[in-house]
C-alpha cells in the first residue's frame, strides 16, 4: 500500500502540470512532460467514420472518415445530401443513416460504399464542437463573406463579419451550421474543412499534445465511441504527429420527387467494382 500510494503521488505531480497549460508556457514544470499516449502513435490501418449531429439529435450534419497511413492523416468528407440505395432501408440520404439504424449502420453502408472497411465510429454533437474548440484556445479561420441567420425555434444566432478571425462557442458552431447561400451543401463542407485544418494544426502545438488526457476527458462528456480511452488517444496522438491530407468526394446534385440529393461518386466505383452510382442505378430500375 505504502509504495502504491507513493508511486502515485509521484506521478500525480507531472500529470498534474501536464493538465496546467500556464505551467507548460511559463517553464514551471518540476518534472519532464511527456504525452502518456506516445506510445499508440501507430494506430494502424484502420478507418473511422465521424458522425456530428445536428441540433435535432437525428440526422447528422457532418460525415467524414479519418485513416492514418504512410505519415499522413487522411480525412474524406462524404456530402450529407448524397442518394444512396441502402441494403437495409432503401433510398434515402447517407445523412438518414444513423436515424434509422445507429452507427453499425452507417459503417456497414459505408464500407460497401468507401469499398474498405470502416471499423469504428466518433460521435459528436454540437456541444463536444464547442468545448473542444474552447480547450484548444479557439479556431483561427478566414470568414469568406458576412453569414447571418437566425431560428429562434433551434435557438440558432449567426452573425458573423467577414476576414481572419478566432471562432469558440457559438460562433464556430454557427460557422460550421450556416448554408444558407447558393453554395448549400458544399459550401458547408468548404467551411468544415476550413475549421478541421485549423483545429489539426492546434492539436499538433505541444502544450495541447501533453493536454490530450485533459482535452479527452471534457470532449468525452459530449461524443460516444466504440474506441477505448488509450485508442481515442492514440488515434489523435497520430493525427497531431502527421500531415494532413484532406478530400471532398465528387457529386453533382439532382431531384426525386421534389427532394433535392447529390449523386456521389464513392471509391467502391472508381476502383472498378460492382457497385454503381446509387442515383444512376435508381434510374436504370425506374427506365428498365
Amino acid at each position: 500500500m505504502a509504495i502504491g500510494l507513493g508511486g502515485g503521488l509521484l506521478i500525480s505531480v507531472p500529470l498534474s502540470r501536464s493538465l496546467n497549460p500556464h505551467d507548460i508556457e511559463t517553464g514551471g514544470s518540476i518534472l519532464p512532460i511527456s504525452n502518456p499516449f506516445s506510445a499508440w502513435t501507430g494506430f494502424g490501418d484502420r478507418e473511422v467514420v465521424v458522425l456530428g449531429m445536428d441540433a435535432g439529435g437525428g440526422n447528422t450534419d457532418a460525415i467524414f472518415t479519418i485513416r492514418v497511413e504512410n505519415g499522413e492523416t487522411k480525412i474524406t468528407q462524404i456530402p450529407r445530401d448524397s442518394y444512396i440505395d441502402s441494403r437495409s432501408f432503401g433510398p434515402m440520404k447517407v445523412n438518414a443513416l444513423y436515424a434509422r439504424g445507429g452507427p453499425e449502420a452507417v459503417q456497414l453502408e459505408l464500407s460497401r460504399l468507401m469499398g474498405r472497411p470502416i471499423q469504428h465510429h466518433i460521435l459528436v454533437n454540437l456541444e463536444g464542437i464547442r468545448t473542444m474548440g474552447d480547450l484548444v484556445g479557439g479556431v483561427m479561420v478566414d470568414v469568406p463573406k458576412r453569414l447571418y441567420y437566425q431560428d429562434r425555434s433551434q435557438g440558432l444566432f449567426i452573425d458573423l463579419q467577414p476576414g481572419p478571425q478566432l471562432l469558440k462557442g457559438r460562433d464556430l458552431e454557427g460557422f460550421l451550421r450556416w448554408r444558407h447561400d447558393g453554395e448549400g451543401d458544399f459550401g458547408r463542407l468548404k467551411r468544415q474543412q476550413m475549421v478541421l485544418r485549423s483545429l489539426f494544426a492546434s492539436l499538433k502545438r505541444p502544450e495541447n499534445l501533453v493536454r490530450l488526457p485533459a482535452l479527452i476527458t471534457a470532449a468525452g462528456r459530449n461524443l460516444k465511441t466504440d474506441l477505448g480511452p488509450m485508442e481515442l488517444g492514440g488515434l489523435i496522438t497520430a493525427m497531431g504527429t502527421t500531415n494532413l491530407e484532406t478530400e471532398r468526394l465528387k457529386a453533382t446534385p439532382f431531384d426525386r420527387d421534389g427532394i433535392s440529393y447529390l449523386n456521389t461518386e464513392w471509391p467502391s466505383k472508381k476502383k472498378g467494382g460492382a457497385e454503381a452510382s446509387e442515383a444512376s442505378s435508381w434510374r436504370y430500375r425506374v427506365l428498365f
